[in-house]
C-alpha cells in the first residue's frame, strides 16, 4: 500500500549522523587505498559529508573521532560545519592506537595507563563543549588473547571505575553511550562483548549513560532486532551504529547484503517509539569505503535506511497483531513479507522532488562534477586515513 501522508511525515523525521572517517583512505586488515580527491583535513571531511546531506536531505550531523579530527580550534569547525548546512555530532574516544593502549585502557592493569585514557576522554567531553555535542561514544578495544593473562573480574572492576569517573565530568544535557563487540582485537576475551555488560554498566552509572548498538558487532546468527527491542523497551538504546558484518566485524554499507534484517530492524525501533525525538536514539552510519567511492557510499547508505524504513511503515498494523492473537503464523509472517517487498522507491522519488531534492540523489551526485572538482583541487598534502 502507498505511504499515507502521515507515514511521510514520519519519514521525514529521519536524520542519520554519517562518520567523517568514512571519508578518509580506509581498507582492510592488509591493505588501506589510497583514493582520489580524499580529505586532507577535518575540515575537508565535512565539506564532503555537507555533500551526502544536500544530495538526500537526511544527513545533517558528521560525527567526529578524536584525535583523527583534531584541530586547533573546534569553534571554527562547528562554524564551518554550520556554513555547509550541517552539525557536529557525536564525539568518538579513540584508546586503541597509542602504545600505552597495548594491554587496555580503562581496564589496562597499570594505574597509570588508565588514568591517561579517562584523561583523554576527559578532553574529548570539552570538544563537545566546544562544537555543542551532547554523546560521547566509546568503544574499547580492551581485552585479552590469552588465558591467564589478566584478571577478568578485576578488569570489570576498573572498567566500571574509569567510566565513573568519565560520566562524572559529562554536563547535565550530554550523555555517555557504551559501544561493545564480541571479539577482535582481543580474541581470547573482550571487555565489552555484548548488550548486556554495556547495559549493565549504564544502569550503574545512571540514566544519561544508554547503550551504542553497532549492526556489525555480533556472531552469526544473532537476532539483532531482539536485542533493539529489549533496549527500547528498557529506555537505554542510544544510538545505532549502522553497516553490515562482512569482515567479521562492521564497516561496509548497511542493508547491502541483507536488507530483510536491516527492514526488521527498523521494525522494532518503529514498534518502540525509536523515531519518537524523546527516544533519544541517534540513527548513525558507522562504515568504510576501501573500494568504492566515499561520497557515493555513503549516499547509498542513507538512501538504504530511508528505504526499508518506507518499507516498514507500509505494514499493515492492525492485520499483524489480528494474525498474531490468533496464533495465524503464516499470515502473520506474510503481512511483513508484503510490506519488504512493496516497491516505494517511486513514491520516494516524488516526495523528495516535493521537498527541492533530486529525485535520484546518487544520479545528481555524480553528475554534479562535485568529485572531478575535489580530485584536482586536493592534489598534494597527506590524505587522511585511518589514524589521521
Amino acid at each position: 500500500m502507498p505511504l499515507t501522508p502521515d507515514q511521510l511525515d514520519t519519514l521525514a523525521g529521519l536524520a542519520i549522523e554519517v562518520p567523517s572517517w568514512a571519508y578518509g583512505n580506509s581498507g582492510t586488515r592488509f591493505k588501506v587505498f589510497s583514493t582520489p580527491g580524499v580529505p586532507r583535513d577535518p575540515f575537508e571531511k565535512i565539506d564532503d559529508a555537507a555533500q551526502v546531506h544536500a544530495f538526500t536531505g537526511l544527513a545533517p550531523a558528521v560525527s567526529l573521532h578524536i584525535p583523527w579530527d583534531q584541530v586547533d580550534d573546534f569553534d571554527t569547525l562547528g562554524s564551518h560545519a554550520a556554513a555547509r548546512g550541517v552539525r557536529i555530532g557525536t564525539i568518538n574516544s579513540n584508546t586503541f592506537q597509542d602504545d600505552i593502549y597495548k594491554l587496555g585502557s580503562l581496564c589496562n592493569p597499570d594505574a597509570g595507563v588508565r588514568r591517561a585514557a579517562v584523561e583523554h576522554h576527559l578532553a574529548c567531553i570539552d570538544v563537545m563543549r566546544a562544537t555543542g555535542s551532547t554523546d560521547l561514544k566509546i568503544w574499547l578495544a580492551d581485552g585479552t588473547n590469552y588465558p591467564g593473562q589478566d584478571d577478568l573480574r578485576a578488569r570489570q572492576d576498573r572498567l566500571s571505575e574509569g567510566l565513573a569517573d568519565i560520566y562524572a565530568a559529562l554536563d547535565p544535557n550530554q550523555r555517555l553511550v557504551l559501544e561493545y563487540k564480541f571479539f577482535e582485537p582481543a580474541f581470547y576475551h573482550t571487555d565489552v562483548p555484548d548488550w548486556g555488560t554495556s547495559l549493565s554498566h549504564c544502569l550503574a552509572l545512571g540514566e544519561r549513560a544508554t547503550v551504542c548498538l553497532d549492526t556489525g558487532h555480533h556472531a552469526p546468527g544473532t537476532n539483532i532486532e531482539f536485542i533493539v527491542m529489549q533496549l527500547l523497551r528498557l529506555g537505554r538504546l542510544g544510538s545505532f551504529d549502522f553497516n553490515s558484518r562482512f569482515y567479521a566485524d562492521d564497516d561496509l554499507i548497511v542493508g547491502a547484503a541483507d536488507p530483510f534484517q536491516l527492514f526488521r530492524i527498523l521494525h522494532e525501533v518503529v514498534r518502540g517509539g525509536g523515531l519518537d525525538a524523546a527516544s533519544g536514539v541517534v540513527f548513525m552510519l558507522d562504515q568504510c569505503h576501501n573500494i568504492e567511492g566515499k561520497i557515493p557510499g555513503q549516499i547509498r547508505s542513507v538512501l538504504n535506511v530511508q528505504e526499508m524504513l518506507a518499507r516498514v511503515l507500509t505494514i499493515d498494523e492492525a492485520a499483524l497483531a489480528s494474525a498474531q492473537a490468533s496464533g495465524d503464523v503464516l499470515a502473520a509472517n506474510q503481512v511483513l513479507m508484503d510490506a519488504f517487498y512493496t516497491d516505494v522507491r517511486p513514491q520516494l522519488a516524488a516526495w523528495r522532488v516535493d521537498r527541492g531534492l533530486p529525485a535520484d540523489p546518487m544520479a545528481a551526485f555524480l553528475a554534479s562534477g562535485y568529485q572531478e572538482q575535489i580530485e584536482a583541487d586536493r592534489v598534494g598534502g597527506v590524505q587522511a586515513s585511518w589514524g589521521a
